[in-house]
Order: structure tokens, then C-alpha cells, then sequence
């Protein structure tokens, strides 16, 4: 009994509180700071190390430590969780002021639709007399009553003067960023939340093109006005931005006269420039506005610089209001407006400088995720490998998308001229033999001879029919085999040497090579990526060994989201070498497509254009939604492809020469490329892919048939006629994916043939499917499954495969719901390939 009460005794005094001292406290959270979670040793050296720890037990310093780690997680949630509320507490605000804003716009539409049926009656009842004159005559009567109030007349060459039209600005665009002067439409996929990049929308029948975003971010405001206003360092096409006049306002804001140059996104058209007058103030609630607009004629204010090779494009009141969020953070209104002088472009361009989406994709967006990239790398939240600064990472990618709009536009004033023709226009030659003018950030002296040479940019722009931008750009990205010259490549890469290469017969596929993709940073929402590119070489001949050595890019790629709205898609990629410095030159080159989006800002005239297409639908008189989809979506697009390499003087003919022949090889094999890939991602309206029509092809599906009805008893589809042709097209047009393999046994199965849904399941074309190994679209346990059943294939003839996951050439998941393995044979009755088919298979 006393030897219980003992023990009891023991276990009271083990559990009981204690009362921890300052120093005590401070001792422990020392260590705590250098390990939350210490062993039993680490615990016992403590007490021994500290004299004030002596009189606590080693469970009880066990048990401090398992509370400050439950402390600081408690803190660590709540903080989290407060996070999170005042988001969706700025939000709400948002939605609800949003939700405002609509209603009046509702009321806005409602007046006018009851104001525009009044007129409608009113001419009705005064046609019945069956003149025409007198509904002329009253409309004109009314033009009278209500002439356009003029601008009053002011002296804008004076502080007072620019003073007023900066308050007009700032009317203006308050009254489009809050209020209802501007008819918004919300882009699609843009859906309000904590985590979104916020409420965007873009305009519907007002001049010019414009879109408005709104969204919380976590900076402080004046941080979000200062990135803002450095408008080149998010603003892709942003040339140049020069401050020319600086004038503070008596109310502490400032008036600044701007002139900015933009890049042209291709060849066919000429580049603008603004001239601008920028106003910066607080309002009364605190909120910072920066608010803009073009000077002309009829705002007045001095004249700008002469345009010289640029268009004057108007900027029409535009702006950012920033509004300090409770606790910390901003809310967000830009708008942008803008008149890009559309006559001046060439018609089939228009819709490029017509698009309020691509505007939005461009501008607006790009400057509410940058702001929203700053803010999280601020935070710490994005960690980047390789031991690079994020800050380091963002100036790398936009030297390459400098470096790019440079070649692309070819500015006399950066030293570019043209080179003579060798009669085909196709594809033109600039040269830069004063790289001085324009060794910007993106450059480096050190990349051209000292004895004399420069850079050369061999460019061409062309239409693209039925290609979505962002599956041609992946596809680029993924098998670069399909369109790049290894020797070309080398020869770029050798440029960064003190000796470079002879320069290379440009061939198509001149020297095999496969490339490793490895990244280093994206942005929040995947939109754009940068990675380094390994192409490793392959040597087949003596004469090659010199060429057989790994090469390194640096690229860029972005717009590869097939479900954005308006959004140009983009690879640049420029040579390095293995040091990657910070300064690294870079001589960027690459591929631009631009989505030609029709302008929908006018249903009731597209709308007469479909009454005459309903008339074929039948006597339902509807359409498919894909169908109509397709319809409603103009599926053009400009592509816009530049090389640039550098040279020395007395070689600048060859390099010119090489330079056309491989831009051209270039242009064919991309246009191979989107002619393969047009059709499989779009409603079967467009047309099948063009059949293989060689002997060989006919030879193959005889065969693929007759060994599947040798192996299995069974038919692979009905056929009416026996004939190779009737036979290719059956098995082309399956509905499963069927496709074929290498037998090998020392080397890993590679495709060799696949049908139309075959191609459209791996994401490639009849010749980049002999870059694609078995085992690579394969996952795991499809490996495992086909090595386990392979031994049945090779007995019996054929096995079937339970349902399982593999994988695209772009690396997207397919799911099929059974497989068929089945060896060819040819008619020898050897063994010539391995044939697959893939049932019921659709993307994950």
C-alpha cells in the first residue's frame, strides 16, 4: 500500500505545472530557435549546459517543447486564417461595389432601351404620311436642340491649363473605372476570388478598344503606384518611356508630359507612340489615382515629338485607382483605352488592333500579375531553385522579349538596315553592323569580332489557318527536332566563343539531337515559363565529332494556355553558354503567334450572316454547340518568326545566305506542323487529316488487319471492299487509336505509324512520332502490365490489357478503357511490327 501511494505521489509531481523564470524561458527559446524539435541527447545537454534549467526534469523541458510547437502552428493558423479573412472581406467589398456598378448599368440600358422604342414609335406615326423628308428633317431639328458641348477654350501651354485637362482625365477615368461609361463585359474564365487575379473585363461598342480589371494584391499602395508607373518593366511592348516635363500640382500630385514608344508584335505593321500627359494625385478617401490620356489637337496641351517611323495611336483617359485595404494591401481599378489608329493597318491585321482581349492579355493582366508576382516573392511564398533571385529570373525573361520585339521591328535608329533581296520577298534580311547603338541590356560587347561584324536578323510573318496559338507553340516547344537544324544551332552557340564555326549548309534535320527541358521559374498562374535547354549532340561521323557536344538555351515560353482569351503565344529562346552568368548575352530568336480574333462588338451585323448558315442545319434548326462554336470563332492567327545571328564582316553574305535558306526551311516545316495539328482539336467540320498515301502505307494496314484476324479470329472493323485503299482509310478514320512499334529487342519500342485518333491521342504528327518511345507514354503500372503479358504476345500473337492512364507527347494524361497488343506480320509471315489500339480513350 505505501509502495502505490509512493508511486502516486511520484506521478502528481511529474504532471504538476511549473512555473517557468524569465531567464529560464529566454534559455529555452534560444534553442528552440536553432531546433523546435530536439532528441532526448540534444534535451539533456541542455540541462547540462544551463546551470537555471537544472531543477526542471528532462520530460518536463520534453513537454515546453511540445507546447511552443503547438503554439507557434496555433499562430502560424490564426495568422493564416486572418489572412484569408481580410481577403474575403476586400473582395466582398469589391463584389458588392461591382455588384453596384452593374445595377446602374442595368437602369443605364433599361433608359436607353425604353428612350430608343419611343423613337422607334415616334418615326413610325410620323412615316404614315409617306414622307421620308420629315423624319430627316426632325432628326436634323433635333441635332439643333442638342449640339455636342464644346471643349472650352484654354491656354494648356501653362501649368493652369495642363492642370485642367489633368482633372478631366481624372473625371474621366474614375467614371470608367467605378462608374458606367463604358459598357463592360466580363471576359470569360475571369471568375472573382480570393486566390483569382481578380474581375476583368473589356469593352463593348465604344471607340477604340478597352479593358478594366479589378483585384486585391498585398502591397501598400504608393509601392503599387511606383511599379505601375515604371510602366517598361512590365509592359512587354513598351519600348521606351521618356519623362520629358515634371510639374507639381498645389494639392501634392504631379503633371508629367510622357512620350513612349511601342514595339510592333509583327513584321506587317508599323510600331506606335504616344504622347501622353500623366496626372498623380489623392483623392479625398485616400485612394491614389494615376490617370492618362493623349494630348491633341482638340484636348490641347504643347505638341509631342514628331512620330517619325512610328503611327501616333491616342490614348483616350486611362488609369490605375489604388485603395488601401483594412490591415494591409490594395485594391486595384485599371483601365485601358486606347485608339491604335486601325486604317492604317493592312486589313487583314485590323482585327489585331480591334481586339479589346488582346489589350486586356497584354496590358491590363500583365500589369495586375506583376503586380501580384512582386507581392508573393516579397512574402517569401515563391521559392526559386538554382539559387537565382526572382529579380534576376524577371530580368532574363525580358531581355529575351526585348531582344525579340528588336529583331521583330528592326528600328533604324538602333542601326538596323536592310539587306538586298535575292528576289523572293518571303523572308527578309535586316543587318546591324553598329551593335553600339544598341547594346541595351539583352547584348554584350563582347559578342562581336573586334575586327569588324555584327548581328543579322533573317524574320518573316505569315496567316495561319485553324491553328489555336497555344497547341502550335507547345508543340514547338516539345519537339523542336521537327523544325530546328542542329548545325545552325551549333553555329549560334559556337558565336558566344572567341572562334565560331564555318558556317553550316542549312538542311532540314542536318544532325540529329534531343533536348532536356529544365525549368527555373514560372509565373502564378503558369502563363509564362522560363527554363534552360540542353540539347545534347550526337556525333554519326568523324567529321561531326566537332560538333558533338551539348548545347545550352535560354527560353521563354508563354500564351500556352489553350483556354485564355485573346492571348498571343510565345517561344524565345536565345544560346548560352555553360556559365549562365547574370550578364550572359543573349541574341534572342523565336516564333510569335497572335490569335486574329474577329471583333464581336457588333452581334446584330454577324448575327444577319448566320440566318443564312442556319438554312443547312435541317429541319431541327439547331446547330451543335461545337459547331457553332467553331463558327463564331475566326480561326486565324499571324505567326511571326526571327533568327538572329551574329557574324563577322567578310562572312556577312554566307551567314545571309544560310540565314534565308533556314528561315524558309523553317516556315515549311511549321507550316507542315500546323497543317498536321489544325484539325485534331477542332469539330470535325474543319476536314481529316491528309492520308499517308504511299504503297508502303497501303502494304501496312493489309497487314495490321490480316494479323489481327489471324491472332484474335475476329475483325477489326467491317470492310466492304478488300482494296489497300478501302483498307487505309477504315483503319485511318477508326475511331480508336491504333498505332505501331519498332520489334526490337535491344533498343526500347518506337513508334513507327499511327492513325488520325492515334496522333490526336499522343498530340503529334506522322514524323514527330518516330521521336516517341513506348515506354515514355506508358505510365508505371502500363509498363509493368505490357512486360508481364508480353511473353502471351510473343506465344499466342496478341493480349489484351486492362484500363489504364498514359501519357501525350505534351504531357497531358489519356485515360482508355482497354488496350489490344498484336504482333504484325508481314508477308513472309515474319515479324514485322508491334500494333496497339487504345478503346475508349480520352483526356484526363
Amino acid at each position: 500500500m505505501a509502495l502505490s501511494m509512493h508511486s502516486k505521489d511520484k506521478h502528481m509531481d511529474s504532471s504538476k505545472y511549473v512555473r517557468y523564470t524569465p531567464e529560464q524561458v529566454e534559455a529555452l527559446e534560444r534553442v528552440y530557435t536553432e531546433c523546435p524539435k530536439p532528441s532526448s541527447l540534444r534535451r539533456q545537454q541542455l540541462i547540462r549546459e544551463c546551470p537555471i534549467l537544472s531543477n526542471i526534469e528532462p520530460k518536463q523541458i520534453k513537454v515546453w517543447f511540445q507546447n511552443r510547437r503547438c503554439r507557434e502552428k496555433q499562430r502560424k493558423e490564426a495568422s493564416r486564417l486572418q489572412t484569408v479573412n481580410r481577403k474575403l472581406t476586400a473582395m466582398n467589398k469589391l463584389l458588392m461595389e461591382e455588384n453596384d456598378r452593374l445595377q446602374k448599368q442595368v437602369s443605364h440600358l433599361v433608359y436607353e432601351n425604353g428612350f430608343m422604342r419611343q423613337q422607334i414609335q415616334t418615326a413610325s406615326a410620323t412615316t404614315t404620311d409617306n414622307s421620308c423628308e420629315s423624319v430627316v428633317m426632325s432628326g436634323q431639328h433635333q441635332q439643333q436642340q442638342n449640339p455636342t458641348p464644346q471643349q472650352p477654350q484654354r491656354d494648356a501651354n501653362n501649368p493652369a491649363g495642363l492642370l485642367a485637362i489633368a482633372e478631366e482625365t481624372l473625371a474621366e477615368f474614375l467614371s470608367k473605372a467605378t462608374g458606367t461609361a463604358v459598357d463592360w463585359v466580363q471576359m470569360i474564365g475571369m471568375k472573382p476570388g480570393p486566390d483569382s487575379i481578380g474581375i476583368v473585363a473589356v469593352s463593348r461598342n465604344c471607340s477604340g478598344v478597352a479593358a478594366r480589371a479589378c483585384g486585391l494584391v498585398s502591397l501598400e499602395p504608393t509601392k503599387v503606384a511606383e511599379i505601375l508607373k515604371d510602366r517598361p518593366s512590365w509592359f512587354r511592348d513598351c519600348r521606351c518611356l521618356d519623362i520629358l516635363s515634371v510639374i507639381p500640382t498645389g494639392s501634392g500630385g504631379t503633371i508629367e508630359l510622357i512620350y513612349m514608344q511601342t514595339y510592333a508584335p509583327t513584321t506587317l505593321a508599323a510600331a506606335r507612340d504616344f504622347w501622353t500627359l500623366r496626372y498623380t494625385t489623392t483623392l479625398e478617401d485616400g485612394s491614389l489615382v494615376i490617370c492618362e490620356r493623349s494630348l491633341t489637337s482638340s484636348t490641347g496641351g504643347p505638341t509631342g515629338p514628331p512620330p517619325s517611323s512610328f503611327i501616333r495611336a491616342e490614348m483616350l483617359p486611362s488609369g490605375y485607382l489604388i485603395r488601401p485595404c483594412e490591415g494591409s494591401g490594395s485594391i486595384i481599378h485599371i483601365v485601358d483605352h486606347v485608339d491604335l489608329d486601325v486604317w492604317s493597318v493592312p486589313e487583314v491585321l485590323r482585327p489585331l488592333y480591334e481586339s479589346s482581349k488582346i489589350l486586356a492579355q497584354k496590358m491590363t493582366m500583365a500589369a495586375l500579375r506583376h503586380i501580384r508576382q512582386i507581392a508573393q516573392e516579397t512574402s517569401g511564398e515563391i521559392q526559386y531553385g538554382g539559387g537565382r533571385q526572382p529579380a534576376v529570373l524577371r530580368t532574363f525573361s525580358q531581355r529575351l522579349c526585348r531582344g525579340f520585339n528588336d529583331a521583330v521591328n528592326g528600328f533604324t535608329d538602333d542601326g538596323w538596315s536592310l539587306l538586298g533581296s535575292d528576289g523572293g520577298d518571303d523572308v527578309t534580311i535586316v543587318i546591324n553592323s553598329s551593335p553600339n547603338k544598341f547594346l541595351g541590356t539583352q547584348y554584350n560587347a563582347s559578342m562581336f569580332p573586334t575586327f569588324g561584324g555584327g548581328v543579322l536578323c533573317a524574320k518573316a510573318s505569315m496567316l495561319l489557318q485553324n491553328v489555336p496559338p497555344a497547341l502550335l507553340v507547345r508543340f514547338l516547344r516539345e519537339h523542336r527536332s521537327e523544325w530546328a537544324d542542329y548545325g545552325v544551332d551549333a553555329y549560334s552557340a559556337a558565336c558566344l566563343k572567341a572562334s565560331p564555326y564555318a558556317v553550316p549548309c542549312a538542311r532540314p534535320g542536318g544532325f540529329p539531337s534531343s533536348q532536356v527541358i529544365l525549368p527555373l521559374a514560372h509565373t502564378m498562374e503558369h502563363e509564362e515559363f522560363l527554363e534552360v535547354v540542353r540539347l545534347e549532340g550526337h556525333a554519326f561521323s568523324p567529321e561531326d565529332v566537332a560538333l558533338a557536344r551539348d548545347m545550352y538555351l535560354l527560353q521563354l515560353c508563354s500564351g500556352v494556355d489553350e483556354n485564355a482569351v485573346g492571348a498571343c503565344a510565345q517561344l524565345v529562346f536565345a544560346p548560352i553558354d555553360e556559365s549562365f552568368a547574370d550578364d550572359a548575352p543573349l541574341l534572342s530568336s523565336g516564333f510569335r503567334v497572335i490569335p486574329l480574333d474577329p471583333k464581336t462588338d457588333a452581334p446584330a451585323t454577324t448575327r444577319t450572316l448566320d440566318l443564312a448558315s442556319t438554312l443547312e442545319v435541317g429541319p431541327g434548326g439547331t446547330r451543335p454547340a461545337s459547331e457553332a462554336d467553331t463558327n463564331s470563332y475566326n480561326l486565324r492567327s499571324v505567326l511571326t518568326i526571327a533568327f538572329q545571328f551574329s557574324f563577322e564582316n567578310h562572312m556577312r553574305d554566307n551567314v545571309a545566305a544560310m540565314a534565308r535558306q533556314y528561315v524558309r526551311g523553317v516556315v515549311g516545316s511549321v507550316q507542315r506542323v500546323a497543317m498536321a495539328i489544325a484539325p485534331s482539336r477542332l469539330s470535325s467540320n474543319v476536314g481529316p487529316k491528309t492520308l499517308p498515301g504511299s504503297p508502303e502505307a497501303l502494304t501496312l494496314a493489309q497487314w495490321i488487319c490480316r494479323s489481327y484476324r489471324i491472332h484474335t479470329g475476329g475483325e477489326l472493323f467491317r470492310v466492304d471492299s478488300q482494296a489497300g485503299d478501302a483498307l487505309l482509310k477504315q483503319l485511318w478514320h477508326h475511331s480508336d487509336a491504333i498505332m505501331c512499334c519498332s520489334l526490337k529487342t535491344n533498343a526500347s519500342p518506337v513508334f513507327t505509324f499511327a492513325n488520325q485518333a492515334g496522333l490526336d491521342m499522343l498530340e503529334t504528327t506522322l514524323v514527330a512520332l518516330q521521336d516517341i518511345m513506348l515506354d515514355k507514354i506508358l505510365d508505371e503500372a502500363g509498363r509493368k502490365i505490357l512486360c508481364s503479358e508480353f511473353s502471351k504476345i510473343t506465344q499466342q500473337g496478341f493480349a489484351y490489357l486492362p484500363a489504364g492512364i498514359c501519357v501525350s507527347s505534351m504531357g497531358r494524361p489519356v485515360s482508355y478503357e482497354q488496350a489490344v497488343a498484336w504482333k504484325v506480320l508481314n508477308d513472309d509471315d515474319s515479324n514485322h511490327c508491334l500494333a496497339f489500339m487504345f478503346m475508349n480513350w480520352s483526356f484526363v
